[in-house]
């Protein structure tokens, strides 16, 4: 292959790869439009999301499996045309159950674009240049959910909902005629396996079971619903009777034998940890930006763009850390140094914050990101061999989808037990003894007054704003809460970087497809 056509094959899957990303959060600031255009309630809309969730988680651990037995090219390619038709069916939906359908089995399609993306950019390097893979491909995991939201709200501004998924024809055309002229099967071609039916059905049920119950939980107020406590059971029964029997038979659907590998292990974690900042930040920040700050899905947009940047710039110098020999923990403990910083400093912000002070933050996140992203995709390969790799790959990947689920599942939860909290709280605050307050509201019924309105109606609209700001100052706290709670969550986590020292492969110079 010309060098010409390997920088085009990388460049095509690594596309690929941002464009099933961009697709897990683009419809998250659609779904009060697509709510109204189709008739249907919020929380029936909200289905949207959660069915390519569940589809990509079930199917990103089989993608081993059946590039093994379908053939990598043939899968690959009839994934990328699978996503395509069901995102221009989506755009075409003229129910909400159509479109949650379409939904699903884009998800299944874009399950093969993230860990076959993957394992084909690792190919393309020799095992010494294997960090630069890692960051070429860090770039399109970093900027697939940050340009998500952005990129939703600037097609949902200016044109309609449906071109939040006409958008991936064109450019998944692309990817297919390109992959078909330059995809070739890896050198190394696994012979098929006997399908593993039973393990197949367990890991859909399993699976799906979880990320529902993660994705409905705090809607539905968790155990609550009866439904939830079912799939709840269902999940733990599936899930450990998946693990029994994959690690039974000879030719599982998903390998588990892989995590034998410490140094695969110990990313899974980490990478799983990583998820939850990842995503739950990602879903908090432009929350954050459009109901405290007032800016619109746009000018939230423009916050994340000099991180974004930035990210870049770090992914590339921490693969040449790694070529240059520094260890993984010292990228590693930088990363969730800089994490950890991010979630403080938003942790402290005020209803006066500025939106640089929020775009100065998020450069710490999106170089923390960075640094996170290059050593633990080649951490959690390092000591694989060549065989085993998309199977480690795939099972990092899901770590990391299954971390978002979780992590913006607890910080949906933690921040209405917080609000509700942080309301009473600053209610009762708010009495005719307490003078400051009777002063505030007096203050806003002569404003009223002086606006035209009577007595007794500037007094409601008084009351009104008051009981606004108390909302306002509760919701700001309690999301001062959740990104505190996700910066102690990546501080328990430190901890398990002294394992990593432990391993053989601690040092880049060692982070190569070793056959240990």
């Amino acid at each position: 292959m010309t060098p010409l056509s390997k920088n085009l094959l990388i460049f095509t899957v690594i596309l690929a790869a941002i464009m099933e990303l961009i697709d897990i959060s683009i419809v998250n600031v659609a779904l009060s439009h697509m709510s109204g255009n189709l008739g249907a309630t919020l929380e029936d809309t909200s289905w949207v999301i959660t069915a390519y969730a569940i589809a990509n988680v079930i199917i990103i651990p089989m993608t081993s499996f059946l590039t093994t037995n379908l053939g990598r090219r043939n899968y690959y390619i009839g994934s990328i045309i699978l996503f395509v038709i069901c995102s221009f069916m989506c755009g075409q939906a003229s129910s909400i159950w159509v479109l949650v359908f379409f939904r699903f089995l884009q998800g299944i399609g874009g399950g093969a674009l993230l860990s076959v993306s993957q394992v084909v950019v690792f190919e393309q390097f020799p095992k010494e240049k294997q960090g630069v893979a890692s960051a070429l491909f860090g770039v399109g995991i970093f900027i697939g959910p940050t340009i998500g939201p952005t990129l939703g709200g600037f097609i949902t501004e200016n044109y309609d909902w449906p071109w939040i998924f006409f958008i991936n024809v064109p450019i998944g055309l692309f990817v297919a005629i390109f992959s078909y002229i330059l995809l070739k099967e890896p050198t190394i071609k696994p012979e098929p396996k006997k399908v593993d039916w039973r393990g197949i059905a367990l890991l859909a049920v399993g699976v799906g079971a979880l990320q529902t119950v993660l994705e409905r939980g705090e809607i539905d107020d968790w155990f609550d619903a009866k439904y939830i406590v079912w799939l709840t059971g269902i999940a733990a029964t599936s899930m450990t009777y998946f693990i029994y029997w994959e690690l039974k038979i000879e030719n599982p659907v998903v390998n588990l034998r892989v995590l034998k590998s410490k140094t695969l292990s110990i990313a899974a974690v980490l990478t799983f940890i990583t998820g939850i900042g990842m995503f739950s930040s990602i879903y908090l920040t432009p929350v954050v930006a459009q109901r405290l700050l007032s800016l619109s899905p746009s000018q939230t947009g423009v916050l994340l763009l000099p991180g974004a940047m930035l990210a870049i710039i770090a992914l590339i110098i921490s693969a040449k850390l790694l070529q240059k020999g520094v260890s993984f923990v010292v990228i590693i403990l930088l990363g969730f140094g800089m994490f950890i910083y991010f979630n403080w400093s938003m942790s402290q912000m005020a209803l006066d914050t500025s939106s640089s002070d929020i775009a100065f933050a998020l450069c710490f996140r999106a170089i923390g990101m960075a640094l996170l992203t290059v050593p633990l995709t080649a951490l959690a390969v390092s000591s694989l061999k060549e065989k085993d790799i998309p199977q480690g790959a795939a099972l990092n990947n899901m770590m990391r989808q299954l971390g978002g689920s979780f992590g913006i599942s607890i910080v949906n939860t933690y921040m209405v037990y917080r609000l509700a909290s942080h309301r009473n709280d600053l209610s009762s605050h708010v009495t005719a003894t307490n003078i400051i307050a009777m002063n505030r509201i007096n203050q806003l019924q002569q404003y009223f007054m002086l606006k035209g309105f009577g007595s007794f109606d500037a007094y409601k609209r008084a009351l009104k704003v008051t009981e606004n700001l108390v909302m306002k100052q509760s919701a700001l706290l309690s999301y001062r809460d959740a990104y505190f709670l996700v910066g102690v969550l990546f501080v328990i986590g430190l901890p398990l970087l002294l394992f990593v020292v432990k391993q053989k492969n601690a040092h880049s110079k060692d982070i190569v497809l070793s056959d240990h």
